[in-house]
């Protein structure tokens, strides 16, 4: 069923990095719900393996001493979603991912695997954007950290460089503090579907409710990678937080997204649903933040 070359195990980070430079032609696998599905259609026939799924210090959400948010690359989707501190500080990411699949999937996938796919459709991507997420990644020369804008490079790619390896998904403080968002998923079913559009919004309104202090949004299928669309993110900062604020947020992510045509939605019904659902996100992290409107 699965046509492979070779399989090795990494025993530890630095053994996979020494693994990466050994074999640089071998596919990281991890959970393998992506990876042993294309095995088995094919489309890496004769493929060498790098096993990470042994690695428990890539699993986990912690705290460190700045505040920051620490997701270990091979923490599954489920571990996400039920996650204390993910609940409790960016609870929106846990309601993303478990928009993945069905229980199978999120109990294996990992929120490496996902990122490191590169697709824009990736259900964690557009909230992991919207929180100006950092990617971690270990090397041979040693640790490098980057933002998720950057990592994504084109559709499919990303930037991993020779013998690197994601090691985890960082939330800075002050990207998460005070802050309430909501996910849209919008697909052609209601679960076991890719994403036809994700729509991620967070806001951080004044001490008295009444004011946009930050908003954020990011979207997932809106172009070729996962995109903010900053436009709309200027029109709400600092203005006073109504109905029709939200209508001016929604309309403004026209200006930063590119939509495509493709055989699931036309282009122009990708910008619809983006509009309304830049809206209807917006109001229910409004509601969630304590606004009033």
């Amino acid at each position: 069923m699965y046509d492979m070359k070779a399989l090795y195990e990494a025993k530890s980070v630095q053994d996979a990095v020494a693994l990466r430079l050994a074999y640089p032609q071998a596919q990281i696998i991890a959970g393998g719900s992506d990876v042993l599905v294309q095995m088995r259609e094919g489309k890496r026939a004769g493929v060498e393996l790098i096993s990470i799924f042994g690695l428990d210090e890539l699993r986990g959400v912690t705290l460190e001493e700045d505040g920051t948010l620490r997701i270990g690359s091979l923490t599954s989707f489920s571990h996400i979603t039920k996650d204390p501190l993910i609940q409790k500080y960016i609870n929106v990411l846990g309601q993303a991912v478990d928009q993945v699949g069905g229980p199978q999937i999120r109990n294996i996938g990992t929120i490496g695997g996902n990122t490191c796919n590169g697709v824009t459709s990736a259900d964690s991507a557009s909230t992991l954007h919207a929180y100006e997420a950092i990617v971690e990644l270990t090397g041979p020369d040693g640790v490098r950290r980057e933002p998720i804008e950057e990592f994504y490079i084109k559709a499919g790619t990303v930037d991993i460089r020779p013998g690197e390896i994601q090691t985890a998904i960082l939330i800075p403080r002050e990207s998460y503090e005070n802050t309430y968002g909501h996910y849209i998923k919008y697909a052609m079913r209601s679960a076991m579907d890719i994403a036809t559009l994700g729509t991620s919004v967070n806001l951080r309104l004044s001490a008295d409710k009444r004011y946009v202090e930050r908003a954020r949004i990011a979207f997932g299928v809106a172009g070729p990678v996962p995109l903010r669309a900053r436009t709309a993110e200027a029109a709400a900062n600092g203005q006073l937080l109504t109905e029709e604020l939200a209508e001016r947020f929604a309309q403004a992510v026209r200006e930063d997204i590119q939509p495509r045509d493709s055989w699931r939605a036309a282009k122009d019904f990708r910008m619809h649903i983006a509009v309304e659902s830049a809206k209807r996100a917006f109001l229910e992290a409004a509601k969630l933040a304590g606004g009033v409107l």
